[in-house]
Formats: C-alpha cells, sequence, structure tokens
C-alpha cells in the first residue's frame, strides 16, 4: 500500500496484532462479504468501518481490526465491512455494491468512515437518499478523484485494475468517480495529511473545489500538517484524536 516515506507510519499500523471482533455476521454469500462488529449494541448510529488497499484482495479488513477495538473502546459502536476486491470476484461496480449492501445491512444510520480507497467507497455514498443513506461521511485520505488518482499512476496503476479494461473503461472511470457524484443531502468530512505520499492531499482538494464549483454542499476539508497516510487510523497517535474527535462531533 505504501509510497515513498511512508514506510515509519504503515508499519506502526500493520504492525498492530489483529483484535477480533464481539461478532460476525453476512450480508451476503461471498466470504468477504461480512461486518465485522464492535462495541455496544446501543439504538444510536453505527459507526462503518471501510477498509483501503486499493481496492487490491491483497488487502483485507485486518489491518483496521485495531481502529475498530479502539473505537469500540471508546464507547462507539463499530461495524468493520469487508467487500470483494480485485482478484477476488471484486471491481466496479461488484466492490461499490458490496458497500451500499453493507451500508443497509447495519441495520440503523451509519457513519461511514472510509479510509484510503475505503474512503473513495464512503464517498460515493455521498449522493444517495432514502431510509439507508449514510448520516455522515468521513472520508480518511481517500481517492477522492478518481480520474486525477488514474492520471497520477498511484499504487502502480491501481485505478486501472479496479474499472478494468478494454471498451467502456472511460464510462466505468467516469461512473466510479465521486467527482462525478458529488455529496447531495449527506455531510462530507474529509481528513487528509499533507505528507502523504500514497494519496496526495492535492486529490481531496480537487473534490471539494469540484463540489464547490458545483454550487451543491461543499465538503469540510481538515487538513493535517506533516501527517502521512496511515496515522489517522493508527490508535494512538495525534491524527487518531482528530478522528475520534470528529466522530464525537457527529
Amino acid at each position: 500500500m505504501s509510497g515513498p516515506g511512508a514506510g515509519d507510519e504503515e508499519a506502526a499500523l500493520l504492525g498492530l496484532a489483529p483484535v477480533a471482533p464481539d461478532a460476525t455476521t453476512a450480508y451476503g454469500p461471498h466470504p468477504d462479504q461480512v461486518l465485522d462488529l464492535y462495541g455496544p449494541r446501543n439504538g444510536g448510529p453505527v459507526v462503518l468501518l471501510l477498509h483501503g488497499g486499493f481496492w487490491r484482495a491483497a488487502y483485507d479488513r485486518t489491518h483496521l481490526s485495531p481502529l475498530a477495538a479502539e473505537l469500540a473502546r471508546h464507547g462507539l459502536p463499530v461495524a468493520l465491512a469487508g467487500y470483494r476486491r480485485v482478484g477476488a470476484g471484486g471491481g466496479w461496480p461488484r466492490t461499490y455494491d458490496d458497500v451500499v449492501a453493507a451500508t443497509a445491512a447495519a441495520g440503523r444510520p451509519a457513519v461511514v468512515v472510509g479510509h484510503s480507497a475505503g474512503g473513495h467507497l464512503g464517498l460515493l455514498l455521498a449522493d444517495r437518499t432514502g431510509p439507508d443513506a449514510p448520516r455522515r461521511i468521513i472520508a480518511v485520505a481517500p481517492v477522492a478523484d478518481l480520474a486525477r488518482a488514474h492520471e497520477l499512476g498511484l499504487s502502480s496503476g491501481a485505478v486501472a485494475e479496479f474499472v478494468g479494461g478494454g471498451p467502456g473503461r472511460a464510462d466505468r472511470l467516469a461512473a466510479a468517480d465521486p467527482v462525478r457524484r458529488l455529496p447531495g443531502a449527506v455531510p462530507v468530512t474529509i481528513l487528509h495529511g499533507t505528507a502523504d505520499a500514497d494519496v496526495p492531499v492535492e486529490v481531496s482538494r480537487r473534490y471539494v473545489r469540484a463540489a464547490r464549483a458545483a454550487g451543491g454542499t461543499v465538503p469540510v476539508l481538515r487538513e493535517q500538517p506533516g501527517t502521512g497516510h496511515y496515522a489517522p487510523v493508527t490508535p494512538g497517535t495525534a491524527a487518531f484524536r482528530v478522528l475520534l474527535a470528529t466522530l464525537r462531533s457527529t
């Protein structure tokens, strides 16, 4: 997942021991179509966590299990979602379909927190309406402008792998791009480190500029000086405390 200069932050996150959930529930027949549940089962909104990994099967939800457990320790109900990924039955639009299904399966209002590629998937929910629409979306270091990410060749062409090749690629890229599906009534907050080498903060800035130009709901972008890609989802860091405070302000 990492880019130049991100090794220390990545090692700190991936070096944490996985934390088993309190329970797991399936929302579909595929082994990745599950929700790992942490924390209290109260009547309030659930934090639906969407992990990153540039949509690839090599990276699953396990690396966010310490984050899920830490949020639960602070009294937040958490559902850590698995979803199909490139190389294991996923790709556009199946991966997105799974996230929609996972949101509905949460069974109560959800505050979606997505990291990296999970942030991209979370932002795609921002134009949804009805009972299954998220109450709020917090995107952490998201791939918020898919066309720009493709131009930059992020993670050795991960966007091209996600949307697939051949005829219709341009249409699929447009359909999967949050810039083409800007927020409606769902509030969006973006947390992005200025030292992020994996997904440059420029990508989030472009998304916010597009929303402003469209004249609709403008996302809140909170840039975190000196922060890289992984610190916001690593318990114990200053960037994590910003994420926690943002969630508590929901």
